[in-house]
């Protein structure tokens, strides 16, 4: 008889069933299928971790502009207390020369962090000159809560670009402050 065939009958019928070789089992594909298990649930896990880490990089970038936008509105109400106006550029807020110790009122011309340019979007002044400024980007926040008093209306906002660091002095009219934040 031989190794590779067994012989079976059943009402006088012989008929040969292969036997698989030595050493191999009798069900192939069952190791493929759990490599292909183990590839989808990778790739599920390094699908969720993308996101994760792509909505923590949202996230520093929206507290970078957070610290950014605020260091325009502190630089615009220096210049604002020291003038009783307001600046006509975003450069004039770097170095002051009329005075005999030069002013600075911004360090530096921060770029937009969600944009990454220098494009500011200007909010400019009822009577001239800029107020503020805000972010060009169209995407909507993840943070929509828990804000510093001065930036309490960015709760309500859709997109970045509606967070509008503005100096509004004290004694503006409403009517002013309404049409400056549009």
């Amino acid at each position: 008889m031989n190794a590779g065939n067994a012989l079976s009958g059943r009402g006088g019928c012989l008929r040969a069933t292969p036997t698989p070789p030595l050493g191999l089992p009798a069900q192939k594909g069952f190791t493929y299928l759990g490599f292909m298990i183990a590839v989808a649930i990778t790739g599920a896990g390094l699908a969720a971790y993308a996101e994760f880490a792509s909505h923590a990089a949202q996230r520093e970038k929206e507290a970078e502009l957070l610290f950014r936008g605020n260091q325009y509105r502190e630089g615009i109400s220096s210049f604002y207390r020291k003038e009783q106006r307001y600046p006509q550029s975003l450069e004039q807020l770097l170095e002051d020369k009329r005075y005999p110790m030069p002013m600075r009122h911004l360090r530096k011309l921060y770029p937009d962090p969600m944009t990454g340019s220098a494009d500011w979007e200007v909010v400019e002044a009822p009577g001239g000159g800029v107020m503020g400024v805000r972010s060009r980007s169209q995407l909507a926040p993840i943070k929509t809560g828990n804000f510093l008093s001065k930036n309490a209306d960015f709760a309500r906002a859709k997109t970045y670009s509606d967070w509008k660091f503005v100096h509004s002095p004290p004694g503006l009219s409403p009517a002013v402050e309404k049409s400056a934040a549009k």
